[in-house]
């Protein structure tokens, strides 16, 4: 009884606001929208909204059926994509979610020997995940995320492609700069800079201040790389990057990479799928390519 159109629908007006604007949007008249829904109820039994003054509102059943459309129709788009490129003699789209923001300038290492390898597939890289790429690949948004923080969850599949030392990164002339290394202690009055992340997903927490029962004196989130360590460099704080990035950046800047702890914290890049998509040609040589070209880094 419920079909896709119904699906749309709903979609259309709690997007537009209104049956008009949904039916303008499908390209069918409103008479039509409101016969469609009005046989669905009648098979359901139960009333997808209710009129709200000029508006419609939807009811428990309807908030359902919305939250369903919201899963289920960008697969279908999403397949249809694929059906039509396969049609075009293309091979697909491989949708990559950035949940590592210092992680782009090594992925177009990755991406530049892709491309020439695999000419009938498209590369399409959305930064916007950078801080929630977990519930973008269970619904389909994306095809891979690259992140240093894998939640392993049924459905997924997880893959290291290279590792680095998380470190400390201060300014040349700060206190710190010529240390070996720094315990959490040296920390406690210092202002520490990170991405907008929650702080349980912050190694420099987890590994460093939680097991010594410290903390930094402040917090401050920066979602730019370079403008996160343009703060580090004029003195305004302190941050946690992996130290190759550091020693990019300290050849332009005046920043210095000092160790986290005698031992220092060793992370991984991981990238990371849907399970089911396995047999998927593309996306197989991709996650092949970066991990030799991450052995590399």
């Amino acid at each position: 009884m419920i079909e896709r159109f119904h699906l749309l629908i709903l979609r259309e007006v709690a997007q537009r606001g209104s049956l008009t604007a949904a039916a303008e949007a499908l390209h069918l008249t409103q008479s039509a929208l409101s016969h469609a829904i009005r046989k669905l109820e009648g098979q359901l039994g139960v009333d997808v909204w209710i009129r709200d003054g000029r508006s419609l509102r939807p009811t428990p059943a309807g908030l359902y059926l919305l939250a369903l459309g919201g899963r289920l129709l960008p697969q279908l788009e999403h397949a249809e994509r694929l059906m039509a490129q396969y049609a075009q003699g293309q091979r697909g789209t491989l949708r990559i979610g950035m949940e590592c923001a210092p992680c782009y300038q090594w992925l177009l290492k990755v991406v530049a020997p892709y491309l020439a390898a695999w000419p009938d597939v498209d590369v399409d890289v959305k930064q916007r995940f950078q801080f929630g790429g977990i519930k973008a690949l269970e619904e389909w948004e994306i095809d891979v995320l690259v992140t240093p923080d894998p939640v392993h969850k049924a459905g997924l599949a997880w893959v290291p492609v290279f590792d680095y030392e998380q470190v400390l990164v201060v300014a040349k002339r700060h206190p710190l700069a010529g240390r070996e290394y720094v315990e959490p202690c040296d920390l406690v009055e210092e202002v520490l800079i990170t991405y907008p992340v929650d702080i349980d997903r912050l190694d420099i927490y987890n590994a460093f201040f939680l097991p010594a029962g410290c903390a930094p004196r402040q917090r401050k989130t920066i979602e730019t790389t370079d403008i996160l360590l343009q703060m580090v460099a004029s003195g305004r704080g302190v941050a946690a990057l992996p130290r190759w990035l550091v020693e990019e950046y300290a050849v332009k800047m005046p920043v210095v990479p000092v160790r986290l702890g005698q031992n220092g914290i060793p992370k991984s890049i991981f990238l990371g799928r849907r399970a089911d998509d396995a047999a998927v040609e593309y996306q197989d040589a991709f996650i092949r390519l970066a991990a030799g070209i991450g052995d590399n880094a």
